[in-house]
């Protein structure tokens, strides 16, 4: 996914409710941009980082510009550039299947995306096939990387995402595939692991999914600010957890 036009760099002033950030362009120029980012961004967020906004060229939207990426500090050592909107993990995973990058998700002759299924829920890809039943595939950002090389997931509570894994375990009590698959939006981990300790909910809702056959892929893309391409899954270092009997 190569960002046209090219995204315009910043400097991170704050950001604040949400949805917003202020960023200093290069000429001293002060600007609210949109931050595509719903979550806490945990360590994401320093004033004085480095960020890149993409411009909508459109003066009638109420905020023109988006926040799209950050480069911060990496655990590890170094910078790294961070995609930061959940806007477009989507479209890294179509762009990765339909290439073939992930091996399990390969040999499908469909792919439609926000198909309605469970309560009142759209599945983000559903890969059909005349020759094996349906995969559900539920899509996951990730950015937070708290210790060198590992990739965590989530950064905050999520009822949602803990949600959407009882919807795919009931998907294969059907008879259909269900797959998580996590994509990671920076490069600098070799692995991937539930933040169990920032919500416990949803690691023992992940583990009872498993349990009843949903199935768990990480994948790691290349970011830089002209573009983000997802390229190879990464290894899953899922701790033991007993299913939920409740």
């Amino acid at each position: 996914m190569q960002f046209d036009p090219p995204l315009i760099e910043a400097v991170l002033l704050q950001r604040y409710k949400r949805f917003l950030a202020d960023v200093r362009l290069p000429d001293g120029t002060e600007l609210t941009v949109h931050c595509p980012n719903p979550g806490a961004m945990m360590g994401l967020s320093d004033p004085g980082n480095r960020v890149w906004i993409s411009d909508s060229q459109n003066p009638k939207r109420k905020l023109r510009y988006t926040l799209e990426m950050m480069e911060v500090a990496s655990p590890g050592g170094g910078k790294a550039f961070v995609g930061i909107n959940t806007m477009h993990p989507n479209k890294l995973a179509e762009a990765a299947i339909e290439a073939d990058l992930i091996p399990a998700l390969t040999g499908y002759g469909r792919l439609r995306r926000e198909v309605k299924y469970g309560e009142n829920s759209r599945i983000d890809i559903l890969l059909e096939d005349d020759d094996r039943p349906p995969c559900y595939v539920e899509i996951k950002n990730v950015h937070l990387v708290r210790q060198p090389g590992l990739h965590e997931f989530p950064d905050s509570k999520t009822d949602r995402g803990a949600k959407h894994l009882g919807e795919m375990a009931d998907m294969v009590r059907q008879g259909a595939r269900a797959v998580m698959l996590y994509v990671i939006q920076r490069e600098d981990g070799d692995a991937f692991a539930l933040a169990q300790d920032i919500d416990p909910k949803y690691a023992q809702s992940f583990h009872d999914a498993m349990a009843a056959g949903v199935e768990a892929i990480a994948i790691r893309c290349k970011v830089s600010p002209q573009e983000i391409i997802a390229c190879d899954p990464i290894p899953m270092i899922v701790e033991p957890q007993e299913p939920n009997q409740t």
